[in-house]
């Protein structure tokens, strides 16, 4: 359909798509986390032994290389843990902020001060970390605490990528089942030789998805043999998102282009999210506008808008504005245009609104954009310039503004009605 059909569909179909959106700030999980203080002051008295099943792990930044490694696992409900395991079904069950904060603050995180540096170590504490990091399904296990559960569940802006629930320091821990471990997983452990790249690009090809990837990075569990080491979570998810992400490149570099100009639509979370994609050669680009009112943006005044950009060589340095949301939205193109065998240049466009009161990971981002290709059928444009012209008045900010932020949209004439109200 052309995208002036695509527009009037997108708002008659508005109201069936806000049942997934976060539209007010949800003060229900106040009540929620006096719940859950309750129920680990019930099921941890002081020195004790805590026995959960394990879905994860968390491995911090702070005071690298000496980090703060945990195995998570659920204070209630352990045998639905793989539920509180950051995952696409997140998205395809439609959870809400407050799902995720729910999730994530019933999850104990049981650690030990650790160096980074663990090799081929698989006794102890660390042992049973990677354990429960490389199975496919969650591990039983039984973890004595060192004190107290520190029961501080304020979440801040540093939790971008995986917030967790209440502390503890773990004295010791003890798988009391046999993890499974798959076939492909154990190929890249015995591997001694096998650069960390290749063996994420191994892992995804025989369908691991970087959820999964991701763990077992964090854990150490990838890589040369003398030089494994931990990761922390956060970097270990744009690690794979970005390693991923230029495999899927490679493999469209000599694809051909796509041969018109489509528009994909998605909303989140109270993000929104426009995805172009036009003919020529790879191009990537994402333009994040973030509301006054927003989680990333709390201050009144005017929208904070960033962008970040590839030709089709990529990237040699760590985007500046718009950090790991950057690596998450390129991904989700590049799985698509792989599975189409072509290559295109693409814009995603990508407006945080006020009703994102607070901060679930960029998994958000993923999921949307990877969804944005399979949820209804695109809109059609004559041209890529038609596509951002007709895009624009839906935008929070002006036209002038998105050519002077963006490097795709820079080149494309303006008219008077640009230089309006909107920023």
């Amino acid at each position: 359909m052309d995208l002036g059909e695509y527009f009037t569909e997108l708002e008659e179909g508005e109201a069936a798509r806000k049942r997934r959106l976060a539209r007010e700030k949800s003060y229900e999980i106040t009540e929620y986390l006096a719940d859950v203080e309750q129920q680990f002051d019930e099921a941890v008295q002081g020195d004790s032994l805590f026995g959960s099943t394990s879905p994860s792990i968390f491995v911090g930044r702070s005071s690298y290389p000496d980090v703060s490694a945990g195995v998570l696992a659920p204070v209630a409900d352990p045998e639905h843990a793989a539920n509180y395991e950051t995952s696409s079904d997140w998205y395809r069950s439609g959870y809400t902020i407050s799902d995720v904060f729910q999730a994530r603050t019933n999850l104990l995180n049981s650690n030990q001060r650790t160096n980074v540096h663990v090799a081929d170590e698989w006794d102890g504490f660390t042992g049973v970390q990677r354990e429960v990091a490389i199975a496919d399904r969650p591990v039983d296990v039984e973890v004595g605490l060192d004190g107290p559960v520190d029961i501080d569940l304020d979440v801040t802006l540093e939790d971008i990528s995986t917030p967790t629930g209440p502390r503890a320091t773990a004295k010791s821990a003890e798988l009391t089942e046999n993890p499974h471990v798959p076939r492909a997983v154990e190929k890249t452990l015995s591997d001694d030789d096998w650069r960390a790249e290749g063996a994420m690009n191994y892992l995804y090809n025989r369908g691991f998805d970087v959820y999964d990837i991701n763990t077992i990075l964090s854990a150490g569990a990838l890589g040369e043999t003398r030089q494994r080491k931990l990761v922390p979570t956060r970097w270990s998810i744009t690690a794979v998102d970005d390693t991923v992400g230029k495999f899927l490149r490679g493999s469209i570099r000599n694809a051909p282009s796509v041969d018109e100009t489509k528009v994909w639509y998605n909303e989140y979370l109270g993000n929104h999210f426009w995805v172009i994609l036009s003919p020529g050669d790879w191009e990537f680009e994402l333009v994040e506008m973030k509301a006054p009112g927003s989680i990333w943006n709390w201050k009144d005044g005017d929208y904070l808008v960033g962008s970040d950009y590839e030709n089709n060589q990529g990237r040699s340095a760590y985007v500046e504005e718009t950090a790991g949301a950057y690596y998450a939205s390129r991904l989700g193109a590049l799985e698509y245009l792989a599975d189409e065998g072509r290559q295109a240049k693409v814009l995603v466009l990508r407006h945080v609104s006020e009703d994102y009161w607070g901060p679930v990971g960029v998994w958000q981002i993923r999921e949307s954009v990877r969804n944005a290709f399979s949820e209804g059928e695109p809109g059609v444009a004559e041209t890529f310039s038609d596509a951002v012209t007709e895009i624009a008045p839906r935008l929070p900010i002006s036209m002038d503004r998105l050519r002077r932020t963006s490097e795709m949209a820079a080149g494309l004439q303006s008219s008077l009605d640009d230089w309006g109200a909107g920023g």
